[in-house]
């Protein structure tokens, strides 16, 4: 039997010897991924190898385990990201059903202006509100997707989009006396 220290120096070795190949196998799974992100996912995967608890099976084959646990985190990654809203048209709709969560009527008869303002005062906001409302209202992100994304409880997410929300109000009113 294979002694921990033993086993925790094996997978340093593979780790240092296989570290360019573990990167290109990454990168070849996922085509629109950067090198940062390719190492990210293998830090990712090698932390949980090191963390695993003392009493676990020891690892028999060192590749096949890692490649295998890289495959998987691979997998929970594209399951999980989304794009980003990058095309015009889209990010006018959302813009303008956004704007429609503020006044009511027509979605269409918002003005530029109107929305304009609704920009800058999402410019205002504190960081953490700001980026709930564009992950919920523009990119589509649920509650729990960022909770699991972030480790930030649900409630917590939605108490803050609320209050961004809440503020967005008040800035709109401001700038409408």
């Amino acid at each position: 039997m294979v002694s921990e220290k033993q086993e925790n120096n094996n997978l340093n070795e593979f780790f240092k010897n296989e570290y360019a190949s573990l990167k290109g196998y990454v990168r070849s799974k996922i085509s629109h991924t950067s090198e940062s992100d390719a190492e990210d996912i293998i830090q990712d995967v090698a932390l949980r190898i090191f963390s695993r608890p003392t009493d676990a099976l020891p690892i028999r084959n060192i590749g096949g385990f890692v490649y295998n646990a890289i495959k998987n985190k691979i997998i929970d990654v594209m399951r999980t990201k989304k794009e980003s809203v990058h095309d015009e048209k889209t990010l006018e709709q959302a813009w303008t059903e956004f704007t429609g969560m503020f006044y009511e009527g027509e979605a269409e008869n918002y003005s530029k202006e109107l929305q304009e303002q609704l920009k800058m005062a999402i410019g205002k906001l504190k960081p953490v509100y700001h980026d709930i409302i564009i992950a919920v209202d523009f990119e589509g992100y649920t509650y729990r997707e960022i909770s699991q994304e972030t480790g930030i409880a649900q409630g917590t997410l939605m108490s803050r989009r609320h209050r961004a929300i809440a503020l967005l109000l008040k800035y709109l009113e401001t700038d409408k006396n």
